[in-house]
């Protein structure tokens, strides 16, 4: 659970940037925003990063780029990070260095009179079965510890691998799953909330759930390298939830 500060009068959601040494433009763009909202809070909402195989390589070029921008950037708001499926490695020590606050998945947020559930998203798509197994497998502490273990340089090759049989099955796919809407209602009648903010799909959109009030928000990626750029965040005020569009 999350208290919102009393000082807090805007918050940002913002998910998948996947940002990589290939995506200068994307991280000039997060850089911007860190620097210029109007937001005393930014909540990370998973797969910041395109990958993280351990924080000991957060000192190291493309990583230690995004170290120092987060960094300065929490010297200025509250910044809060929660893992997705492509940076759930992402532990203490560079949460530390990067002045974040890590966040459980699911999240419970409580500002401006009400309660908002947070989540990456990948744990609701139930009907990919083949992923939830190998959720299961990946964020198994054994599995972690074992893979922590290996060199940096044997971790990001095996990282390297993976993205590329993802990007394989990927093209292979002509729909990518959903979450599923019972799960949904689930979890919000669980928390006690209306409203779920997740990223995830990559499908921006509200979609009303079925029992009255209840509805998922689903966030945006960002991709500034795309040929139609794309950077989209949701940002909660008193008077509600707002899209703003910054590409």
């Amino acid at each position: 659970m999350l208290q919102a500060g009393a000082d807090w009068r805007r918050i940002d959601f913002l998910s998948d940037l996947h940002l990589s040494p290939e995506t200068p433009a994307t991280l000039a763009a997060l850089e911007s925003h860190l620097q210029e909202t109007t937001a005393e809070a930014v909540i990370l909402l998973g797969d910041i990063f395109e990958v993280w195989v351990g924080d000991d390589g957060r000192f190291e070029g493309f990583e230690a780029q995004v170290l120092g921008l987060l960094r300065a950037a929490s010297q200025r708001l509250q910044l809060f990070f929660m893992a997705g499926n492509r940076d759930f490695l992402l532990g203490p020590a560079m949460l530390t260095d990067a002045g974040m606050q890590g966040l459980a998945d699911p999240t419970v947020l409580i500002a401006f009179g009400e309660r908002w559930l947070l989540s990456h998203g990948d744990a609701l798509c139930l009907s990919d079965q083949a992923y939830q197994a190998f959720r299961k497998q990946v964020r198994n502490p054994a599995w972690q510890a074992q893979f922590l273990a290996q060199p940096l340089a044997a971790r990001r090759a095996i990282a390297r691998q993976m993205r590329d049989g993802s990007k394989a099955q990927q093209a292979e796919i002509s729909e990518y799953a959903d979450l599923d809407t019972a799960a949904c209602i689930a979890w919000l009648q669980a928390s006690g909330c209306k409203t779920l903010i997740h990223g995830h799909t990559h499908r921006p959109a509200v979609h009303e759930l079925g029992p009255p009030g209840l509805r998922r928000q689903v966030l945006s990626d960002w991709d500034l390298e795309a040929e139609v750029p794309r950077a989209e965040l949701l940002r909660l005020r008193q008077a509600g939830l707002r899209r703003i569009q910054l590409a």
